[in-house]
């Protein structure tokens, strides 16, 4: 094989396998070129030379229904597809010069804020973290077990490299007729009072929101990707509900939420809808051309495929892409986490730095 990609959606014990070993991956140019297409979408942040958009055409699939399923021959060219299609990188800075860089970032990133020049961004960074032994088939299935609420996916083509992504957010999901989104942002780590709750609403994953204490600028964070949403999604439908926010829990870590539910009649124009919302204020920022602009040339990092999103479109099982957080590529000798947060004018840089260190966290218990 020269590509795949492995996923798993939230809440299954099934994972499917996709492979391509017959021409290219396809590289397509905009957003709105997804229109009447199908395959495994796999989108960077912005679409550059480096950073295509990809629409794997697999000719093969498996649908494993537990691990148990898949041999040992396809876990090792799993493997072995992993390690070809991974990058060289170097980069000697410490974990000292990673903070100062941080910074030096957020003090750009917060300067726009206090000018009014923006009304919310999100800060990301990149964070190194040694190779340990364990295979890249093994770390996919550790994120299964270690995050059943989450969507994972392991993806790897000779033009993205080789990418593990354990993310709650949903960008665009569904079945049938019925077309779901979320809005998700504010974070706060989940200590030992939160997991006292009872267990249905815990399997749930949705905790009582009366009993979390939210902050006001978590609070306005969430209003602001959730109003973006409801914004974008008018102009391709009119019959929308929302239900919201909720807090809802991801690994150690729990979220503001909220669920769009609606129809969309003309499934054709599926590409103008992702460009209309990707990205969304939980990944990039308001006035959004603005921001994503701003955050190309600032940021120290390139998110390459962070931040962007990935899923199957319009396959045999329905759409479902999700946006890539809590991601790490795998290049030569070591892993690339990211992270990021959203930057609203009262925001605090140690508490924004220590926000990205716990979700951090999220990836580095797979790789430990």
């Amino acid at each position: 094989m020269t590509s795949f990609a492995l996923y798993r959606l939230p809440r299954e014990e099934k994972f499917t396998l996709l492979t391509q070993t017959e021409g290219a991956v396809e590289r397509i140019l905009s957003f709105n070129e997804l229109n009447e297409k199908s395959g495994f979408v796999i989108a960077p942040f912005c679409i550059s030379d480096k950073t295509p958009l990809l629409l794997l055409h697999p000719d093969a699939s498996c649908v494993c229904h537990s691990f148990t399923d898949i041999d040992n021959n396809t876990i090792e060219e799993i493997n072995e597809c992993a390690e070809e299609n991974i990058f060289a990188y170097v980069n000697n800075a410490s974990e000292t010069d990673e903070r100062t860089r941080y910074g030096i970032d957020f003090r750009n990133f917060h300067s726009q804020l206090s000018q009014g020049q923006f009304k919310k961004i999100v800060l990301a960074r990149q964070a190194e973290a040694a190779r340990g032994t364990a295979g890249t088939f093994s770390m996919f299935r550790k994120a299964c077990e270690d995050y059943p609420r989450m969507y994972i996916s392991l993806f790897s083509t000779p033009f993205s490299g080789t990418w593990l992504i354990a993310t709650p957010e949903t960008l665009l999901e569904s079945d049938g007729d019925t077309w779901r989104t979320i809005a998700l942002a504010g974070t706060m780590k989940l200590d030992g009072k939160m997991m006292s709750f009872d267990t249905p609403e815990m399997e749930n994953n949705a905790l009582r929101s009366a009993d979390i204490l939210w902050s006001e600028k978590n609070i306005q964070e969430q209003r602001i990707v959730a109003t973006y949403i409801m914004e974008c999604l008018e102009h391709y439908s009119d019959n929308i509900q929302e239900v919201g926010p909720k807090t809802t829990r991801a690994g150690n870590l729990i979220h503001l939420r909220s669920d769009f539910v609606f129809s969309l009649e003309e499934k054709s124009i599926l590409g103008d809808l992702i460009a209309a919302l990707h990205p969304t204020p939980a990944v990039c920022g308001l006035p959004k051309n603005d921001t994503r602009e701003f955050i190309i040339h600032n940021e120290f990092a390139p998110r390459n495929y962070y931040s962007g999103f990935s899923g199957p479109l319009l396959s045999d099982t329905g759409t479902h892409l999700f946006v890539s957080l809590r991601c790490l590529q795998m290049v030569k000798g070591k892993f690339l986490l990211y992270a990021g947060g959203g930057l609203l004018p009262d925001s605090i840089e140690q508490q924004e730095w220590e926000e990205t260190e716990a979700k951090l966290e999220t990836i580095r218990r797979i790789i430990a």
